[in-house]
């Protein structure tokens, strides 16, 4: 996903295309926003509970460098 404009985001597939699908889309903008209200509900626990602003990032950063692509090992899929 890149972004293409403030607010708005353009997914792209393995080949650099953009996702054209609308169902598709719809649900990425979905989990989109549910994953922002999500980190943004833990960040706001957290730095009220006294945790740095800088440690919840870099736990939220590290949360994101231990995703496992589900398509790697496969045929076609990209590695992570």
């Amino acid at each position: 996903m890149t972004q293409a404009r403030e607010g708005a985001f353009l997914w792209v597939d393995h080949e650099g295309n953009p996702v054209s699908c609308v169902e598709k889309v719809q649900i990425l903008r979905e989990n989109d926003a549910e994953l922002r209200q999500a980190l943004q509900d833990a960040f706001e626990d957290g730095v009220l509970m006294g945790v740095a602003p800088q440690a919840m990032l870099q736990t939220f950063q590290a949360m994101l460098s231990d995703l496992k692509n589900p398509l790697q090992g496969r045929s076609g899929g990209e590695p992570s």
